[in-house]
């Protein structure tokens, strides 16, 4: 695409990168370039705090007198904190989120009426996160569809079933292909379950063409956050036995704007009933454990507030709760700062004419972005449904060393241009102009499932204290997901509850999704 044809394309960049903070403003100047010549677009009030937060510790806020006494503050809107507070309706609770909307990762966004995601894509009929969306009002809608894949410009369905055939590479690297899976599918992971999780998965790779190594580079950082060496090998290897199970029908369900759907709901319900509980824009500071309550203050259009409560839930990454609770055993604090988190931006190229409604997630190792969504796949075939936008989602995980890129508009927007080229390279029927890009940029939301996080990291940092519990996908392994978020919030809501009550309990009680 020319430079011509690109200034004609609106580009709309959005999401507070620091909206799980802190960031470190030094990486604008280590990217260089056009980037270190602008103003990061990180000085908005609440991301001063955050900076502060990271550089000076909570204790630098003062911290007024409580105004007013809850039975649970829950610290994080996303949809894990959304979960705990949907349980805790029927007690006196306080939902604090930093950010100006509800969701988290989970948020989904319209285009003229046509919904499409942000971050979280589907959930599966065998998790828990499928039986609480009935339960709140939503029925899941089916993917139905065996993820292709385009290599080489050439669009291969189902890629680990029949698509292993089809492959463009030579007859000894598609039968290398065919190998691993056969080596793969005979691997009982639950037998070898720890064993697994605390290896990585590149030990499982040696011997085999790069040509596979580069496919599974793709998929890890999109869906778990790292490539295969720092990739937990049961992860890999139970998602390709998902994939690749002879006779297997796709058991995965979603909603247009993906499960941004379950926290859009859940923040219906409860404003409709508890609106003077939930304060958006407010950012948590200091969460201090004392003997009879806990005081947490927070920063509301930059006045400090502070509210007791006699049990705190933390629905924040770890990364932030390690550095505003105070009094956390060295043990778990140190569990906390080995969790590992990678920016990861999302492109949604809106076009108003059909480009592509062949697959629902397709994979394009060597881009920009690892796959793309097709936004209405769920809904396309409804009675009387017109597809308006051909909205096209496009994942772009991004390494560590790259966060920075996302600090200004000038460096999202390059980013989203790199997409929207790379895109248009895939295929010859692709090089279409949308009528707008938009980029949701995040710096920190999803975190690396690496080699022992799942079993013996996560273990530590869930520990409840006396009167503050974890909840967030960070706690329960052993990937982020929204299913995993709902696991960690109901385990947490029962831990507030015994304390509640009188009772705690064992601090063994993590709920394994």
């Amino acid at each position: 695409m020319s430079a011509n044809r690109r200034d004609f394309i609106k580009f709309v960049v959005a999401g507070a990168v620091t909206a799980g903070c802190p960031v470190d403003l030094s990486l604008l100047a280590q990217n260089g370039g056009e980037h270190s010549n602008h103003a990061a677009e990180v000085d908005g009030e609440d991301n001063k705090i955050c900076h502060r937060v990271r550089d000076e510790g909570s204790r630098i806020f003062s911290r007024p007198p409580a105004t007013a006494r809850h039975d649970v503050v829950i610290v994080g809107g996303g949809v894990s904190g959304l979960a705990a507070a949907y349980k805790l309706r029927h007690r006196d609770f306080l939902l604090l989120e930093k950010d100006a909307h509800w969701g988290g990762n989970a948020y989904a966004m319209e285009y003229e009426g046509s919904t499409y995601a942000t971050g979280t894509a589907f959930l599966t009929k065998d998790e828990h996160a499928y039986s609480f969306a009935k339960e709140i009002g939503l029925e899941p809608l089916p993917v139905n569809s065996s993820d292709p894949s385009i290599i080489h410009g050439e669009l291969i369905l189902d890629t680990w079933g029949e698509g292993l055939d089809k492959l463009p590479y030579s007859a000894s690297i598609r039968e290398s292909f065919k190998n691993f899976r056969k080596e793969m599918l005979a691997i009982n992971v639950e037998k070898n379950l720890t064993e697994l999780y605390n290896k990585p998965f590149t030990d499982y790779l040696k011997g085999y063409p790069i040509e596979l190594k580069q496919w599974w580079d793709n998929f890890g950082p999109s869906n778990w956050g790292a490539t295969s060496e720092e990739t937990a090998a049961a992860l890999a290897i139970l998602n390709l036995q998902e994939m690749a199970e002879e006779g297997r029908s796709d058991d995965r369900y979603t909603w247009p704007g993906g499960l941004g759907a379950i926290t859009r709901k859940l923040a219906d319900i409860l404003e409709a009933t508890h609106k003077d509980r939930m304060i958006a824009g407010a950012t948590t500071v200091a969460v201090v454990p004392e003997k009879e309550a806990v005081q947490v203050t927070y920063i509301l259009d930059g006045q400090p507030k502070t509210v007791a409560a006699k049990a705190v839930i933390m629905a924040a990454p770890k990364f932030i709760t390690r550095r505003i609770v105070e009094g956390l055993p060295d043990a778990q604090d140190d569990a906390m700062s080995k969790i590992r988190y990678i920016p990861y931006p999302v492109v949604n190229l809106i076009f108003d004419k059909p480009v592509f409604n062949q697959g629902y997630d397709t994979w394009c190792p060597g881009n920009t972005f690892t796959d793309f969504i097709v936004a209405d796949w769920v809904i396309r075939k409804q009675p009387g449904y017109k597809q308006k936008y051909n909205i096209i989602t496009c994942y772009t995980p991004m390494k560590e060393e790259d966060r920075g890129y996302l600090l200004t508009e000038a460096g999202a927007r390059k980013i989203a241009a790199n997409v929207l080229a790379d895109f248009q390279k895939l295929m010859p029927t692709f090089n279409i102009d949308p009528v707008e890009v938009h980029i949701y940029r995040r710096g920190h939301p999803l975190y690396m499932s690496m080699p022992g996080l799942y079993t013996h990291v996560q273990r530590l940092v869930r520990q409840p204290m006396d009167r503050v519990f974890f909840a967030n996908t960070d706690s329960e392994g052993p990937e982020s997901t929204t299913n995993t978020g709902i696991l960690a919030a109901q385990r947490a809501v029962k831990e507030a509850e015994a304390r509640l009550a009188g009772r705690p309990m064992p601090k063994q009680t993590a709920v394994v999704g």
